[in-house]
């Protein structure tokens, strides 16, 4: 773990030493300091001499400034360096989740990713910036002030380590009490993101069900279980102060009660004890530092386990050694495949399914929900990786090819459509980037996109919300449809993408399909009989299972599934056919 996270450093290594380098510096100026505040009492004041009071007087303001000077520039580069650190990190998380297959991103909610993007992170770069700069000053401040006092005395100087033994001991157990309650906590986080995402995404449905109140009430719950392990693990930090303001009343008692004794007994000098009741100081802040710094590496802790868990993360799905990166045709061939979602599922996806697609057709697919349609489209374009079997394209194991190479010759309407927030040009674009505005009006004609583009007031320059809310379900289909034929792919893939046309735009789509890409292969996965029927052949999909393969005829005459969800889409024509004309 620590070592994925010091590898983030990277170009802010400069700042990262340099900041300790100037916090050591600050503390050894502070530390003379009071050294000459003793001289200043005992050969200044009390011999009366005031040209040595004039002359430590200076040197004090002197190293006051210089101390002043290093802590400034201590904080300069400990800014740099944590946030610097923060940014490469977030960066590190966000370019290892675009590498991720499906299979990966199945690991992690959405919302867990967004709390390790934002606070764990914050988090992380707070801990960073304490360990650079009080973690470097206070063991510093403590070990030099101890050193002074013990070159003064002794006797006195056994107190501060009796205290220091003690506050440590107590640290420590308070760090290893409240890191289980943090770690909790931070999964907790997720919770709470959870239900702000889902309640925001889905405004529009709570508003018409009127379920603010529930809504309100279920965001609640998860602010207070938030609220109940902080509480739990704050109960525990808080007994911190209390220590530490006792160890530092106790030892200003024990120093002031010895010395007064000292100084009558004159073994101790009255600047002698003026200077070691300034270490004092210097030691117990220095342990107060340090407390903060293990409450705070305390919290971070959970959040460094949380943040390296997606950085070390390898994708299931990678390039092969020596990848192929030219796909001959469109032709498909599963070959015995099995497909699991999770490796130690007893029950595949997918079982034991052989298929065998041309170059150029027009495959339908259809099936009752969860009967597994689109995990079978999804291995063609290794979105997934068959758990046993092959799946070829262009007569190639798909996990021999380059996956970019494949994708790009592979095109996915996915069952969810999502546009982004832009214009229609560049979510259109997204196919291809280098597309021409006339490419992208010829591929939204293909998909009928052009007819509702043209009667908006910015035509193709017109912005689209974020998630596509400024256009219909309908639109949103045809301009992902548009999208993915800018790819000009040997497959194009429609997971349902049609649900929501109307059949007659939907026949339109086919029918340009047909005429316009005849050597792109078309699966085409739909609900509707219509949008599939008069595809080259149709696959019939049942439980994982392929019940049927043929022509829409072949299917009526042979399948039972096939020909039971033709007649309950066509319901009534028979008894319309035989009364000759309608009532």
């Amino acid at each position: 773990m620590l070592k994925t996270l010091l590898a983030q450093v990277r170009e802010f290594k400069k700042a990262s030493f340099l900041t300790p380098f100037f916090m050591i510096l600050e503390v050894l100026f502070e530390t003379l300091i009071p050294l000459a505040m003793a001289s200043i009492i005992d050969k200044g004041v009390e011999a009366g001499n005031i040209g040595h009071i004039h002359r430590m007087g200076a040197v004090m303001v002197v190293l006051a400034l210089c101390g002043l000077w290093s802590g400034v520039m201590g904080g300069k580069y400990g800014a740099l360096a944590s946030t610097g650190f923060a940014r490469n990190l977030r960066k590190a998380i966000y370019t290892n989740i675009q590498t991720f297959s499906f299979s990966n991103i199945d690991k992690y909610s959405t919302a867990g990713l967004i709390t390790r993007l934002t606070t764990d992170v914050t988090n992380l770069q707070n801990a960073y910036q304490m360990i650079l700069r009080m973690c470097t000053r206070a063991p510093a401040s403590l070990i030099c002030a101890m050193v002074m006092a013990f070159l003064i005395n002794a006797k006195l100087a056994s107190i501060y380590l009796v205290a220091v033994i003690f506050l440590g001991a107590c640290l420590i157990f308070i760090m290893r009490k409240a890191t289980v309650y943090f770690q909790t906590v931070f999964r907790k986080y997720d919770d709470l993101n959870a239900s702000v995402q889902e309640n925001i995404g889905a405004v529009r449905v709570v508003k018409a069900y009127v379920r603010e109140d529930y809504e309100i009430s279920k965001f609640q719950k998860a602010c207070n279980k938030v609220y109940e392990m902080f509480l739990s693990a704050e109960k525990i930090v808080v007994m911190n102060m209390p220590l530490m303001q006792f160890t530092v009343y106790a030892c200003i008692l024990g120093i002031s009660w010895l010395g007064a004794k000292m100084i009558v007994g004159s073994s101790l000098t009255t600047g002698e004890l003026m200077s070691l009741l300034t270490y004092c100081m210097n030691i117990l802040l220095s342990l107060m530092m340090l407390s903060m710094v293990f409450v705070m590496v305390t919290m971070s802790i959970a959040s460094a386990e949380r943040v390296t868990e997606v950085i070390n993360d390898t994708a299931d799905i990678t390039d092969p050694e020596d990848p192929v990166t030219d796909v001959p045709d469109g032709s498909i061939v599963f070959d015995h495949v099995n497909f699991s979602y999770k490796k130690d599922s007893q029950e595949p996806v997918l079982k034991d399914i052989n298929l065998s697609i041309r170059s150029g057709e027009t495959i339908g697919i259809i099936g009752g929900t969860g009967s597994a349609k689109s995990s079978l489209v999804n291995l063609i374009s290794r979105l997934y990786d068959v758990t046993d079997g092959s799946v070829s394209v262009g007569g190639i194991d798909v996990r021999k090819y380059h996956l970019e190479s494949l994708r790009n010759q592979v095109s996915v309407v996915l069952q969810k459509n999502v546009l982004f927030s832009g214009t229609i040009l560049e979510n259109l674009r997204w196919g291809d980037k280098n597309a021409t505005e006339e490419e992208c009006r010829r591929a939204c004609q293909l998909a009928c996109a052009d007819d509702f583009i043209e009667k908006m007031p910015d035509k193709y320059n017109t912005f689209i919300e974020q998630g596509g809310s400024n256009v219909s379900g309908g639109q949103k289909q045809r301009l992902c449809i548009a999208r993915a034929l800018l790819k000009k792919p040997k497959i194009l893939i429609l997971d349902d993408s049609t649900s929501a046309v109307d059949t007659a735009t939907d026949a339109r789509i086919r029918h340009a399909f047909a005429e316009e890409i005849p050597d792109t292969t078309k699966l085409i996965i739909a609900q509707r009989v219509s949008s599939i029927q008069n595809a080259d052949r149709i696959i019939v999909m049942d439980n994982g299972e392929i019940n049927g393969f043929g022509t829409h005829e072949e299917l009526l005459k042979t399948n039972a599934i096939y020909q039971e969800v033709f007649h309950s889409q066509t319901g009534g024509a028979g008894d319309f056919d035989e009364g000759g004309e309608p009532a």
